[in-house]
């Protein structure tokens, strides 16, 4: 009788109040679009019609553009080897599990790349993820509970600080890459069961690398534990292309590394988390893009696992960016332009304002040369820059073009003279 009273009470919802909740709605989204537009910050899609590479055709373009954009450190997304291994995965294992790795969704060619990653990283075992955005999402809540403490450096990849926001623990952000900032939180965590420090091993925006040495330093002098993401360094930094912690001799003192496959291992997608077992196996059991997320499709784990065997059988390749890394880097100082970081393939030309960026990105495409202008939120209000990447695909004469097409645009907008 109750319920029937109820209903008998209890108006019917009116549509004309749903449709004005979608208009309003509708309103604010359009609100917050249109203040994007003014702000500058608008990020439009520009529509590829080839494979990835040095040099590329882009929707509204005419002839080949060269590609100074990508993450495509080792030119290996379209290597022909790397290819034919995710064809021949195809035609092997299928498109996909339609699974998660626990249900049906683990052939051995996953577990074959998870023991060649921890192989080459030096660790004791390895797990994959759909990228490493999901690698970060599903560390932190998994490792740290409430009476814990996690130190992450101000400028950390946005993933590793969803990923952070995700934990109980105790936070605590250090100034970037200042090891005496670093000190006084871990002084400040002491009282902590376990303690983190979480760092890039190259910030992607600036190319700068972190400084692991003091880093690894104060974590054994504070019982620390040491993270490191290294998107931006695994197969080209360090002499065997280990990444970061090789380059600055540190393989044995970081403790957890993440990383990724969708860009210098063939850049198609994928992470993955490599470190001790007891943590690995945890992660199988806990870790909730990992639990419920499909298995990485069998031909992206193939061209994934060719990659890092033509890494392996030489670093000739890595070895090869340095250079031409320099000589971009040596032309555009001697422009006239302010290159952040430091040897790093990631150059960013400084330029502060973010509807600056934006029109020297588009009169670049004018002149075949395929750059990207950030802003805030991306990067920090008032440094806005034109983020140019160097790949080991490029030869000189593609640097000094992209060079030229700088001075050429930097002269119309004032930013050289």
């Amino acid at each position: 009788c109750w319920i029937l009273f109820r209903c008998v009470l209890t108006p019917p919802a009116s549509p004309r109040r749903g449709h004005a909740a979608v208009a309003d709605a509708r309103a604010i989204l359009e609100s917050e679009l249109e203040g994007i537009r003014v702000a500058g910050t608008w990020k439009g899609e520009r529509i590829i019609t080839s494979k990835q590479g040095p040099r590329i055709n882009v929707d509204g373009s005419r002839g080949t553009i060269l590609n100074f954009c990508a993450n495509n450190y080792l030119g290996l997304s379209s290597h022909p080897e790397v290819v034919q291994a995710g064809v021949d995965a195809l035609n092997t294992y299928g498109a996909g599990l339609s699974s998660v790795r626990f249900i049906c969704g683990t052939q051995d060619l996953h577990k074959e790349l998870e023991r060649r990653l921890a192989e080459f990283h030096e660790r004791e075992d390895c797990i994959l993820y759909a990228s490493c955005f999901d690698a970060n999402a599903g560390l932190f809540e998994v490792l740290l509970g409430p009476e814990d403490a996690v130190l992450s450096d101000e400028l950390n990849h946005a993933s590793i600080i969803d990923g952070i926001r995700l934990c109980r623990a105790k936070r605590l952000r250090y100034k970037h890459m200042s090891l005496e900032d670093l000190e006084a939180r871990l002084q400040e965590a002491q009282s902590s069961r376990m303690r983190l420090v979480v760092t890039d091993g190259v910030f992607s925006m600036d190319g700068d690398v972190a400084p692991l040495e003091g880093i690894c330093a104060l974590a054994e002098r504070y019982g620390a534990l040491v993270f490191i993401d290294e998107c931006h360094a695994t197969g080209f930094l360090g002499a065997r292309g280990r990444g970061t912690d090789e380059l600055l001799g540190v393989m044995d003192r970081v403790h957890i590394v993440n990383s990724t496959l969708g860009k210098a291992l063939g850049g198609a997608a994928g992470g993955y988390t490599v470190g001790p077992k007891p943590l690995i196996d945890l992660l199988r059991q806990r870790s909730r893009p990992y639990l419920f997320s499909n298995s990485l499709p069998p031909p992206v784990v193939g061209s994934a696992l060719r990659a890092l065997e033509l890494l392996l059988a030489s670093s000739h390749i890595a070895q090869s960016m340095a250079a031409k890394t320099m000589r971009f880097r040596d032309q555009m100082t001697e422009a006239g332009f302010t290159i952040a970081g430091s040897a790093h393939p990631i150059c960013p030309v400084m330029l502060g304002d973010a509807r600056l960026a934006s029109l020297m990105a588009d009169d670049m495409l004018k002149l075949g040369v395929y750059v990207v202008g950030f802003s805030f939120p991306v990067v920090p209000k008032g440094k806005a820059r034109i983020r140019v990447q160097i790949s080991a695909a490029h030869s000189d004469q593609d640097i000094d073009r992209c060079v030229e097409a700088f001075i050429q645009t930097g002269r119309k907008h004032g930013v050289v003279a």
